[in-house]
């Protein structure tokens, strides 16, 4: 698979997103992506027990762990890259978690407004 460029929404190198839990359609710490990633895991997202609530009902359960995958579940305060349409239904029902710019692949910008983004920017690590 080959990664599109690693440059964030700023405009500026791409930052990781998280190790622990380790995140990614890569699974290297960062959200990266490629044309095979039809999710577009590119946001990095700052998990709040609101999100996880909100994403468990609408059917995507990120915090209950999952062994058989090597998933731990997440937790509030996890960062994770979230999926940039979940991100951006999120936003839209309001329960949209803080969002880290420099973390963040500028490939999200296909489903999400920077200024949406912008909107819910965490300080940085």
């Amino acid at each position: 698979m080959q990664m599109y460029e690693a440059v964030n929404v700023l405009g500026e190198a791409l930052q990781p997103c998280s190790k622990r839990p380790m995140t990614g359609f890569f699974r290297d710490g960062s959200c990266n992506t490629c044309w095979e990633d039809a999710g577009s895991h590119t946001v990095c997202a700052l998990m709040t027990a609101e999100f996880l609530a909100w994403s468990k009902y609408v059917g995507n359960d990120l915090s209950t762990p999952r062994p058989e995958y090597g998933f731990g579940g997440l937790k509030p305060g996890d960062c994770w890259c979230l999926c940039a349409a979940r991100f951006a239904d999120a936003a839209l029902e309001g329960c949209a978690p803080k969002v880290m710019l420099a973390s963040t692949h500028r490939d999200a910008l296909r489903e999400v407004s920077l200024a949406v983004l912008k909107e819910h920017a965490a300080q940085s690590k």
